[in-house]
């Protein structure tokens, strides 16, 4: 069965970078979409970003132009930059899979940003952003 884990979290003082990683341990990232979200202690679980087996991108509003999104050579590993991040960034990150086709939609059916399209999920990496 397809697993993922996330790597790359830590503390980091506000302004500053992280790099989260999701490895995936059999299919390779062509094959179905990644999804970020996290989740603040108390709060409810948030969609980040998004990245499609053909290369789309998608980003929620209170990330762009902070995050980017990318994938490495041999299409197992995909990666979130954080840059600039501010207490508001701190939460637990988990990256997640889906099989089916998401886009940014307004439908529910296919939009990146309902969890229930993801049905392999890593275990989270904590992040903390704080002086």
């Amino acid at each position: 069965q397809e697993q993922l884990a996330e790597s790359g979290g830590g503390l980091v003082q506000p302004g500053g970078s992280l790099r989260l990683s999701c490895v995936a341990s059999i299919y390779p990232l062509d094959y179905f979409t990644v999804g970020w979200f996290r989740q603040a202690s108390g709060k409810g679980r948030e969609a980040v970003s998004c990245l499609t087996g053909d290369g789309r991108m998608f980003y929620a509003d209170s990330v762009k132009g902070r995050f980017v999104l990318s994938s490495n050579n041999a299409r197992d590993t995909a990666y979130l930059e954080m840059h600039d991040l501010s207490p508001d960034d701190t939460g637990t990150y988990f990256c997640a899979s889906a099989r089916v086709y998401l886009d940014d939609s307004a439908d529910k059916t296919s939009d990146w940003r309902e969890e229930s399209h993801y049905k392999v999920w890593g275990q989270g990496t904590q992040v903390t952003v704080s002086s």
